[in-house]
């Protein structure tokens, strides 16, 4: 059940991208309900955080600037369940917030190639994501948004009428004894590897 405050940006972002963008969400059957799972998405735009948190009926865990938690903003992001990310000095506290969340069985937003597209074309993944999958036996949602960068692109604040479109791919189910052969930066590295190209392999629906 959602909690009130996300409940209602829930509510408000979901009726914006239906109103604004004609916002499809395909292949909604294919989405895991149960146990620990990483939404891991391609990201586009600022738009990609809600885009797809509104595409599971249930709360799911956003990362977040640690520099945003502070006033009416960390009492907010806190409501929403976000975990806050120091991106100017990366440690392991983050990760490791982000590995407890999933195996105490919440639903983590990332985003694999680390930053937004300049492009359209879908960078590298980030060998943390593989880690992060390792030590938490996350089970994947690969998901891609069609759209996003014409509705708001890196670089501009300017909004644009798009049609938006977020799909639902397989979900990927590693065991621990697969995880088992992937070790190290180029063991973690495959494994990030392995869900980027779950995510390019996503055709666009529109």
């Amino acid at each position: 059940m959602m909690k009130t405050v996300y409940w209602i940006g829930y509510t408000f972002f979901r009726s914006a991208g239906k109103a604004f963008y004609n916002l499809r969400l395909v292949n909604p059957e294919k989405l895991v309900n149960e146990g620990g799972v990483m939404m891991a998405a391609n990201h586009e735009s600022f738009l990609d955080p809600p885009l797809i948190g509104i595409s599971h009926p249930e709360n799911v865990t956003y990362l977040a600037r640690k520099t945003l938690f502070t006033g009416l903003s960390k009492w907010l992001y806190t409501k929403w369940d976000a975990i806050p990310i120091d991106q100017e000095n990366p440690d392991m506290t983050g990760l490791k917030n982000i590995i407890k969340a999933i195996k105490g069985g919440k639903k983590v937003v990332m985003f694999p190639e680390g930053e937004r597209t300049w492009d359209g074309e879908l960078n590298a993944a980030l060998p943390g994501v593989g880690l992060i999958i390792a030590k938490s036996l996350a089970t994947v949602q690969p998901m891609r948004i069609f759209g996003a960068r014409e509705a708001l692109p890196r670089g501009s604040g300017k909004m644009n009428m798009a049609q938006i479109a977020v799909v639902v791919g397989d979900p990927i189910y590693f065991t621990k004894e697969e995880l088992k052969q992937y070790k190290g930066k180029v063991g973690y590295q495959a494994i990030a590897d392995r869900v980027m190209a779950a995510i390019a392999a996503i055709e666009d629906p529109r």
